[in-house]
Parts: C-alpha cells; structure tokens; sequence
C-alpha cells in the first residue's frame, strides 16, 4: 500500500500525553505550595489510573493543615496523601496490571512513594521535575529504584509543548 501521509502532523506523542494527564490530574490538588499529578499506564499505552496529591478521603479539605512549616501535626506533612500512593490506590483493576507498568508524574517520588512503586511491580517513571533530588529522600529513592531495577527518566525538554487547554464551548 502506497504512504499517503495526509495525517496531522503535530500531535502528542504517548508520553507527551501521558505527562498532559498528569499534570492535568495536578490542577486537581488543593495544596497551595505543591500541586502533584500522576498517570499509570500498562505496557500497550492505557491508562491503568491517576491520582494527584490531597488529604485522604473523609478528611475534609477546609479543616485540612496546608501549611508547610511549623509544629509538625500542624503541617500537611504527616496528612498528605501524594500522587503516586493516590493513582495506585485508585487503581480499580487486577493488582497484576501493574507490573511492568509506567508512572508518569509530574515530581519525582519520594522515597515512601518509591517503596509502593516497586511492591506493586511498576517498572518505569517519567518524571516532570526533580526539584528535591538533593534531599536524602530523593537519593534513598534512586538507590532503591537502581537497585530494583526501575528505570526513571526525566522528561524531555524537546518534547516539552505548550498546551493549551479550553473547556468552553
């Protein structure tokens, strides 16, 4: 059969997608300092589920401890649920989906996140920003990925496109 290509020609590749969906999956976190999205996809390129970061379920967001500094049980940090832990929680599917699974997210899993990533067989992360990747959390999380063999990759700058998103008729 002779090519044609008439197609369009300036598409999202899969993981320009599968980033789009994650960071879409962000603007849903009511954290006022870190909006965080994740987007799980199996091997033949199907979302398996999302999650972004937010309090857990029956803790009400308005009564919910934002903040960042402070008396710890008055910050977020003991409360929070991330992004990962949410798309893998929320996946509704066979638990062995997953393996062999890709993460897209838009910040790189900390350590906690990382442990619950390789328990449940998920072999690649694609990640937007490593912003922490000083922190001992951040580089516990690569010794054990490394370990465990799961590959990460920060995503490509080339692929980086601005989208523009209008839910408006």
């Amino acid at each position: 059969m002779e090519e044609v290509n008439k197609q369009r020609m300036d598409y999202l590749d899969w993981d320009e997608y599968f980033m789009g969906v994650a960071e879409l999956s962000a603007m849903r976190s009511k954290d006022p300092s870190t909006q965080v999205g994740a987007c799980i996809v199996s091997a033949d390129n199907r979302i398996l589920s999302i999650g972004y970061n937010g309090a857990p379920n029956g803790f009400e967001d308005k009564y919910f401890p934002w903040d960042r500094e402070g008396d710890f049980l008055a910050t977020k940090y003991p409360f929070v649920c991330h992004a990962e832990l949410n798309a893998i929680s929320n996946f509704r599917g066979n638990k062995k989906d997953l393996e062999g699974a890709k993460l897209y997210v838009t910040l790189f899993p900390c350590n906690e996140c990382t442990k619950l990533i390789i328990q449940n067989g998920i072999k690649e992360i694609i990640y937007l920003s490593d912003k922490y990747a000083n922190t001992d959390g951040t580089k516990a999380s690569k010794i054990m990925l490394n370990k465990c063999e799961v590959k990460f990759t920060e995503f490509s700058e080339e692929k980086s496109k601005k989208l523009v998103l209008n839910l408006k008729k």
